[in-house]
């Protein structure tokens, strides 16, 4: 007997925690904007390298450096999901950053996101997913030498 409740408790706690994960996973549509405003973005940044969403307009590209993608992850527990989406675009964007300074490029063209390698090319939205415990984004873009 009590290796059928044993057995019934364990089948169900797997059940209930397959159930919750799946539906704790969101897909969201952030405004790049709002993202850029909060965490110090700006500051962090600075204006050493230029980023041009989509297919917004660049100055004259000098040179082309090829391009990189870039996943990145962030603790999403206790956070709402935007503070949460809004935190680990901007490591993304850190991170294409440092490596275009590394190539010595000063601009990242045609950022669009890249979750599992489904590209979603907007001007003005990046996506990101929330499950449970974490929050990721993924970006890929071009590294150039742009006109100033």
């Amino acid at each position: 007997m009590k290796k059928l409740i044993l057995i019934a408790a364990v089948s169900a706690g797997m059940l209930l925690s397959a159930v919750s994960a799946q539906a704790a996973d969101r897909t969201l549509m952030l405004p790049v904007a709002g993202a850029l405003a909060v965490n110090d973005a700006q500051g962090r940044l600075g204006d050493s390298v230029r980023f041009y969403f989509g297919d917004q307009r660049t100055p004259k590209v000098l040179e082309k450096f090829g391009g990189e993608k870039t996943s990145q992850r962030t603790n999403a527990f206790g956070k709402s999901d935007e503070k949460a989406c809004n935190w680990v675009f901007l490591s993304a964007m850190l991170h294409l950053q440092q490596r275009a300074q590394d190539l010595g490029a000063n601009a990242v063209v045609n950022i669009v996101s890249n979750y599992n390698n489904v590209e979603h090319a907007s001007a003005t939205e990046f996506e990101c997913h929330v499950g449970a415990i974490m929050a990721g984004v993924a970006l890929k873009g071009e590294f150039a030498r742009i006109a100033k």
